[in-house]
């Protein structure tokens, strides 16, 4: 059964895997990271893990049990309780619920380990799948995100509030 892990430095060979086996299949959906982002993988994992261990983000891998990803979800951007909620999944697990349930368990971890009461993502418009997983997560559409934040496409906003664990 895949398990959602905390990225740790070890990942870096199996994320850049991930991201290389799914590039074509990611740039339909959400802009396409550019080669740069793949020449300049391991100091971009490095940083990620600086930023992550500053605390102003978490970012996981879902790990299947042959150590392979199958997917990233990432919170970012924590200010005031709330963050940002950003995740890919690969093409061979997509429309099998995977992203669902790692979002779903993310939720619980936001708040029971980083005390978050809100989470927000936008979606293009075009990316029914996504919107699919964030309304079976608990998310609901807020309003329209700038298509900035989305790659220079119309998209929408959702957000979820999130039970704090005692």
């Amino acid at each position: 059964m895949p398990e959602l892990k905390r990225l740790h430095a070890g990942h870096a060979p199996a994320v850049l895997a991930f991201e290389l086996a799914n590039r074509a299949y990611f740039a339909a959906s959400v802009s396409d990271r550019g080669d740069e982002f793949y020449d300049q993988f391991a100091n971009r994992h490095s940083a990620l893990l600086d930023e992550q261990e500053a605390g102003i983000c978490a970012f996981h891998v879902l790990v299947a049990e042959d150590g392979s990803v199958l997917g990233r979800f990432n919170l970012y951007d924590f200010e005031d309780g709330a963050a940002v909620l950003g995740y890919r999944v690969a093409q061979h697990v997509a429309g099998r619920g995977v992203a669902t349930a790692a979002v779903r368990e993310l939720c619980r971890l936001a708040a029971a380990r980083h005390g978050l009461r809100t989470l927000r993502a936008a979606t293009s418009y075009e990316n029914v799948a996504s919107q699919r997983v964030l309304a079976k997560a608990g998310f609901v559409p807020v309003g329209p995100a700038d298509p900035a934040d989305l790659g220079g496409k119309q998209g929408t906003w959702y957000q979820r509030d999130l039970e704090i664990q005692p």
